[in-house]
């Protein structure tokens, strides 16, 4: 008699209570008839332990496998192989998308659309989302929105990364890679029983690189690496039906920010380039020369974090207290004009102190017929945020000359009267001063939930799903935009304005307009509230649900079809005083396939999703074509709709030999938007490419007791951006034909191991970018219409390491 879908489940079950159990004849033999079988992949996404594959939701899991076959130090290193996901940006400012919605705004005073989980925890911010893999068992990536079950902060998504936990056996590790571009690296990890009821279990890691980039004029390299990172788990078991595991975080992140390549070729010093400059001209910055003179250059951040989960089986159910506790440092202060000429200096930095507590009860049960899940979250969020912009007065007075502000011979300002006070005989320089703008905000936020979510089994082949949230969001904010600081400039001005009543009478009037000019701000210029802090508040609430249905019409296949919310909490505009917002939404229609083929080692998923997004807030660049100086950064509102594809495939032919692709496909477009340059982008495209995906396989050669060979090749495909009229001014597409923005973009990665036959020693070499594929990611137009300077960012070359493992 063919066995119905109960008893299949039934006998996985079975098979599951015994491989978790102690080490047993019947565990073994049930795991050596499996090495020739695709492994079982157990995941959270729905807040309770279900297999991938009944999970009826758009998942791709990343295990450590592939985090070890691509040599990923951290989500930025992953994202190409995860079709559909985009991590772009630096470490400390990050930008998340999923599906095309990303997280547009790095302010304090807004939530990121894409949230970033470690162990359930939300982990604070973008700031604190790229840490270091660290003992890492898997990672989910969540596709489409998740409000239900994750909250606020996954509109488009989530990233659940997964740790190890401490067990009752001893297991240590020490591994170390070393590569070109001075590539140094080692982790260690030891895991050891206290006692009958307590294991602990240590990791650490380190990771130093030279970097690949140079300075044309100093040699010195600019974009190296330098962090480490350690983690502590101590688990209790506290009786038979009770455990608590205490989990502590730290990570140091201090090296050099971002290098910014100038593209435009610059006239002999001290000529200023053309303003706009000519994207005819512009240099290939893959072969350009690199200058950049940022005075404290800095990429850094400090983050310590710890977590303590209670974990009790009551018989009826299951019930978990999750409290956690974050705090993370940054500063990120970084070259936005591409040269190191003084005359044309500008920096920007971004300063953050985060602090943030979570606690969150929740109950689960299984009576057979409904299997559910229930909670109650409280988060406390405390931010501080310093955006500052540094110039010299020799850029100020570029900035002067190019936007006509100063009635003088040569339109400068500062050069102007230091050669007026020279030419009677006075000692003093208005250049060569250090010019400081900044805002100031802060931010209290707070959020309470209710949620719920039930599988309502129908019969033994339908189950029911619905799940609704309630959130609560407070949140209190305020802006500061002080006085511009120059102290050296000011010491100088009041040297000088004794002696502005012995000028002749022509340059008396022009002296006193230097004056007043040289003591207001140029960015940050907010007449009446300067120098006054101002402060809002206000609350949102939002009802998050979701419905799921659920259709087995053999043991093996699953139809799913779904609607889902996502929402994303009202906020702040960091750099606009005054400025706030109302919720995000977006609504997902989904429906799909899961389905495993066991007499092919092979199992597939697919689904089709249509969501609309409304009152989708990002920050853009505002070519302030008033001509008053700097362009700014606002956040701008719009409504986008998109349809897609997603579809991945597991494949284990033989024991030796496995495969796996995953594929997305995407029309994402504006439904109703204005850009800050006025042009009308309803029904263009958000940038978002049509096609991407990954291909991924392994080879084991067995060498009986010489141990075996690995051989692992990943390749990723990433389709070209599409464009629309605001794409050349946000530095997202091509606007010279010397180099193509936004074209798409291939990697190859290449793994070869050798494993002894105890498998206590391992050896491999690897290559990442095997074909050294070269790509120009984005230009930066911040200083393009008052400086003349333009540049570009570019993707990493090839880099070749080898790694040694012992364990134990």
């Amino acid at each position: 008699m063919k066995p119905n879908h109960l008893t299949l489940s039934l006998r996985r079950a079975l098979l599951t209570t015994c491989a978790l159990a102690a080490p047993s004849a019947f565990a073994q033999q049930a795991a050596q008839e499996e090495t020739d079988t695709l492994e079982r992949i157990v995941v959270t996404a729905q807040s309770r332990e279900q297999e991938l594959q009944e999970v009826p939701i758009a998942i791709q899991v990343i295990d450590e496998k592939l985090i070890d076959q691509t040599a990923a130090y951290d989500l930025q290193d992953l994202d190409t192989f995860i079709p559909g996901l985009n991590v772009t940006g630096q470490k400390t400012q990050p930008y998340f998308a999923v599906r095309g919605i990303s997280t547009g705004d790095f302010g304090i005073g807004t939530d990121p659309a894409v949230g970033v989980y470690i162990d359930g925890v939300y982990s604070a911010r973008s700031g604190g989302a790229v840490l270091a893999f660290n003992d890492v068992e898997r990672i989910e990536v969540l596709k489409g929105p998740q409000g239900t079950l994750f909250g606020r902060n996954s509109a488009a998504g989530a990233v659940a990364v997964v740790t190890k936990q401490p067990g009752r056996d001893v297991e240590a590790r020490v591994r170390t890679r070393f590569g070109d571009d001075g590539l140094r690296y080692i982790d260690g990890l030891l895991n050891t029983p206290l006692g009958e009821t307590t294991a602990l279990r240590v990791s650490a890691l380190r990771n130093e690189s030279d970097g690949w980039l140079r300075d044309a004029a100093t040699g010195k390299h600019l974009n190296g690496e330098d962090n480490w990172a350690a983690r502590m788990a101590l688990r209790w078991d506290i009786s038979n039906s009770t455990n608590a595991v205490l989990t502590w975080d730290h990570e140091n992140l201090d090296q050099l920010a971002r290098p910014a390549i100038g593209i435009v070729p610059l006239p002999a010093a001290p000529d200023w380039p053309p303003t706009p400059p000519d994207p005819l001209r512009y240099l290939d910055p893959r072969h350009a020369p690199l200058y950049n003179d940022v005075e404290g250059n800095e990429e850094s951040r400090s983050f310590d974090g710890a977590t303590l989960a209670l974990n009790h089986d009551a018989g009826w159910g299951h019930f978990t207290s999750t409290t956690a506790w974050r705090e993370f440092d940054t500063v990120n202060r970084e070259d936005e004009d591409g040269t190191n000429r003084r005359y044309l200096y500008l920096d920007t930095a971004n300063i953050e102190n985060n602090r943030s507590f979570y606690q969150e009860f929740k109950f689960s049960g299984d009576t057979g017929r409904l299997n559910w899940v229930a909670g109650a979250s409280y988060y406390r969020e405390k931010a501080e945020q310093t955006s500052q912009v540094n110039v010299f007065t020799d850029s100020l007075d570029t900035l002067i000359r190019t936007t006509g502000l100063a009635p003088t011979p040569d339109g400068t300002l500062f050069g102007f009267f230091t050669g007026v006070l020279n030419s009677f005989d006075v000692p003093l320089s208005l250049l060569d001063h250090r010019w400081r703008e900044e805002m100031n905000n802060t931010a209290d936020s707070r959020a309470w939930a209710l949620f719920g979510d039930t599988i309502w089994k129908i019969s033994d082949r339908s189950n029911f799903t619905f799940g609704l949230r309630y959130t609560r969001d407070e949140k209190k904010f305020s802006w500061l935009n002080g006085p511009r600081s120059a102290p050296t400039l000011d010491a100088t001005l009041a040297q000088i304005e004794p002696l502005i009543a012995q000028l002749p009478p022509e340059l008396q009037e022009q002296a006193l307009f230097a004056l007043a000019v040289a003591s207001g701000d140029f960015v940050f210029a907010n007449g009446a509230v300067e120098g006054r802090r101002v402060r809002d508040n206000d609350s949102w609430s939002d009802l998050s649900p979701r419905f799921v249905f659920d259709f087995h019409p053999t043991p093996d296949t699953m139809l799913f079809a779904s609607l889902a919310k996502g929402y994303k909490a009202g906020g702040y505009n960091s750099l606009d005083i005054g400025a706030k917002f109302d919720n995000e939404d977006v609504w997902n229609l989904e429906t799909g396939i899961k389905q495993a083929v066991p007499e092919h080692n092979l199992q597939w998923n697919a689904s089709v999703y249509h969501y609309v997004y409304s009152d989708r807030q990002a920050i853009r660049l505002d070519p302030n074509d008033d001509g008053s100086g700097v362009p700014r950064y606002l956040v701008d509102t719009s409504d986008e709709k998109a349809w897609g594809i997603d579809a991945g495939l597991q494949w284990q032919p033989s024991k030796a030999f496995s495969l796996d692709a995953n594929i997305a496909y995407i029309n994402a477009t504006y439904k109703d938007k204005i850009a800050p340059s006025g042009a009308d982008l309803s029904g263009q495209a958000t940038g978002e490419p049509y096609l991407s995906f990954s291909l991924g396989g392994q080879y084991r050669w067995d060498l009986d007791s010489a141990g075996d060979i690995v051989v692992s090749l990943r390749h990723s495909y990433r389709g070209k951006s599409r464009c629309n009229a605001d794409s050349q001014l946000q530095g997202d597409c091509s606007i010279s034909p010397n180099f193509d923005v936004g074209e798409a973009q291939q990697r190859t990665d290449l793994r070869v191991g050798w494993n002894d036959a105890s498998d206590h020693f391992r050896l491999a070499a690897f290559a990442t970018n095997l074909f050294d594929k070269r790509y120009v990611e984005n230009v930066g137009n911040y200083t393009t219409d008052v400086f003349g300077t333009t540049y570009a960012t570019i993707s990493p070359p090839r880099l070749y390491g080898v790694e040694l493992e012992y364990r134990y």
